[in-house]
Order: structure tokens, then sequence, then C-alpha cells
């Protein structure tokens, strides 16, 4: 991939769909991450920094301080306004409504703070007429690794192109702060959470193995050119088939 070339076409193509839609800038959620990092840095530069607002939205009990300050690092290094907002008393709130709170599980108290950080976004975005900028890479977008109406309910996804290592090769080409670049993945959503732990095989591999299979590779030759195991395979085109659905408008039945 031609870094320069993709750099180009994303900051056109925030610029013009903003120009497009009518509306007045782009508000992100910029979580300490590499992916929000580039995300923000690029809509700067289609927009300028007066037409970006980043929002750090942390859980009081759960955030690592080092997220929150990186968060804070970036916002200064762009120039842009940034607010914290903490979402841990209205994470409260929601589940003091439910009676079946104490018995949710891990993934639907994630998923659940994903979609209370993308409503913050949307009222922000509503209020000054702006448009959410989504934070996804490809890798994320093609394995599922995200949550419906969470982090994947947003306007635009200008990184949705790039695989999760051009995203860490395009953040040092703009000089994204290295703490940010070389720091492990993760989405926060419970302690000690990290992505490549999740999914069970790296970042690099995965990749690899995703654009294996969008050039029509076959498994076997996949697992003996790439040295993973059977199992890594699998999940990867597991994962891949199950997210359809995230990746399609709503279904409707056919008249």
């Amino acid at each position: 991939m031609n870094l320069e070339i993709e750099q180009n076409r994303i900051i056109d193509f925030i610029r013009n769909e903003i120009r497009k839609a009518g509306v007045d800038g782009a508000v992100i959620g910029i979580s300490g991450g590499i992916d929000s990092a580039l995300a923000a840095t690029l809509t700067v530069k289609a927009l300028g920094k007066d037409k970006v607002l980043g929002i750090h939205m942390p859980e009081s009990s759960l955030t690592p301080s080092e997220d929150s300050k990186d968060a804070k690092t970036l916002a200064d290094w762009l120039g842009i306004e940034f607010q914290t907002i903490d979402i841990s008393g209205i994470l409260s709130a929601f589940m003091a409504a439910i009676p079946e709170s104490e018995s949710a599980d891990r993934l639907s108290m994630g998923n659940l703070k994903a979609r209370i950080r993308m409503s913050l976004l949307y009222f922000h975005a509503n209020r000054m007429n702006r448009m959410v900028i989504g934070t996804g890479n490809k890798t994320e977008i093609l394995l599922g690794y995200f949550t419906k109406y969470g982090d994947g309910g947003v306007d635009l996804e200008p990184i949705g192109g790039l695989y999760k290592t051009d995203v860490w090769e395009l953040s040092r080409r703009l000089g994204v702060p290295e703490s940010i670049i070389t720091k492990k993945p993760s989405a926060g959503l419970w302690a000690g959470q990290t992505d490549e732990a999740e999914l069970g095989i790296s970042y690099l591999k995965v990749d690899e193995v995703l654009k294996r299979l969008e050039q029509y590779e076959d498994p076997e030759t996949i697992l003996n050119t790439l040295e993973i195991s059977v199992e890594q395979l699998n999940s990867v085109i597991n994962r891949i088939e199950k997210s359809e659905h995230k990746r399609s408008a709503p279904q409707v039945p056919l008249s």
C-alpha cells in the first residue's frame, strides 16, 4: 500500500463527505489508543483543528490513567477542542434501572459501555451540527470486532480501509505520539482486556490471513505459509462469517 496516496485519499474523503452533508465539522471519541489517534489526525488534516471536537470517555474504576494521559496528549498535539466525560455515573444509573443488571455477563456490559459512549458522541454532534467520525480499521470490521450501534454506529469510517498493521505504519509516518503507537491495543471494556489475547492471534498474523482470504487463497496454503494453527485460522473465518450482520443494513422481508 502506498501510504502517501492512501493518506491523501482519506483526507479528501473526510472533507468531501462533510461538505456533502452540509455540516459544520466533526466529533470523534479519543480513547488514548492508536486507531482513534490516527482517525483524529486525518480528520484535523481534512477539516482543520477548529472543526474537530475530541471526547475522551473513561470509566473511572477501569480506564488506565495512561489512556487518559495519552488522549489529552494527542488532543494537545493536534490543537483541537477536547472534553473528558466519565461514563461511570451514566453506567451506574443505567444498571440501577435494570433489575437483571446483577446477572449481566461481561460482553453485555462491555457492549453497553460502547453504546453509552456513542450516544454521547451523537449528542454533541447533533448539538453542534457535526458528524461522528468512526475509528474502526479494516481488520476489526472484517472480524466483526466492534459493538453494533456502539463504536460501529458512526457517520464516517475513514480508516476502515486500513488493516491494523497499516494503521501503525501510517501513524508513525504522521508523527502520532510514540506512547500511543507502542501501547498494546485494547478496547478497555473490562480489566486486563487486550485485543490480541481475545482474538487468540497477533494482528500481524491476522492481517496476513485476511489479505490471503481476500485473494481466495486456500486454507491449506495459508496454514503452511503463515505457520498458524488450524484453530486460529478457523477462528478468523468463523468471526468473518458470524459478523456479517454487523456489516450490513438491517434486513427487511421481501414482498
